[in-house]
């Protein structure tokens, strides 16, 4: 089997993003800083339970707003998975998960389709969380979805607390794309020949 692993670099006038990925690692090798503490919290849960190898590395004018920062990450990131992954021969596609953080329960499924959409099923979060923003979340998903052009449903069951809300995403996130990701044949997971 290849190396499915891919470092993307993506600057702009807002920010500057690098991002190191590999997809066969064991979730050991993960170091992420964007300036943004509870960001970097959320990317480090992606990296762990993904079972990646990860590295990211963010600057971007904090100062204005998180925002530029935290879609930028999303699409650098997306394009990492997109590379690393190639023609997805052999792999299992589409996977889910049911993740529970305390009194928050949080659905996600992934195809990895081709085609980008993100259908994100969580209440606004009024409470920040620290420095950060709640919304921001939705606009990570969208950027890493349009970057790896696969399809991501994210669904909140149950929860108050955005923390738990937020962490319960990433980490289910990680789970189903640990699982989409998986070598399980040969051939592309699709009847038309190509994903």
């Amino acid at each position: 089997m290849s190396v499915r692993a891919n470092t993307q670099h993506r600057i702009t006038k807002e920010t500057n993003v690098r991002v190191e990925l590999a997809l066969d690692g064991d979730g050991q090798s993960v170091s992420v800083s964007t300036g943004i503490a509870f960001f970097d919290h959320m990317l480090e849960q992606i990296g762990k339970h993904g079972g990646l190898d990860l590295a990211i590395v963010a600057t971007g004018d904090l100062e204005v707003d998180l925002h530029h920062t935290v879609e930028d990450v999303g699409i650098t990131l997306g394009l990492a998975l997109r590379e690393s992954l190639g023609d997805k021969r052999g792999t299992r596609r589409f996977a889910n998960s049911l993740v529970p953080l305390d009194e928050a329960l949080v659905q996600t499924a992934v195809d990895l389709s081709g085609r980008p959409h993100l259908a994100y099923a969580v209440d606004p979060i009024a409470e920040w969380i620290g420095t950060f923003d709640p919304q921001l979340m939705e606009e990570f998903w969208k950027g890493l979805v349009d970057g790896a052009r696969l399809t991501l449903h994210i669904r909140c069951l149950e929860g108050k607390n955005g923390h738990h809300i937020i962490e319960a995403s990433c980490k289910g996130f990680a789970r189903a794309l640990r699982d989409a990701i998986r070598v399980e044949g040969a051939g592309v997971p699709s009847t038309k020949g190509v994903l």
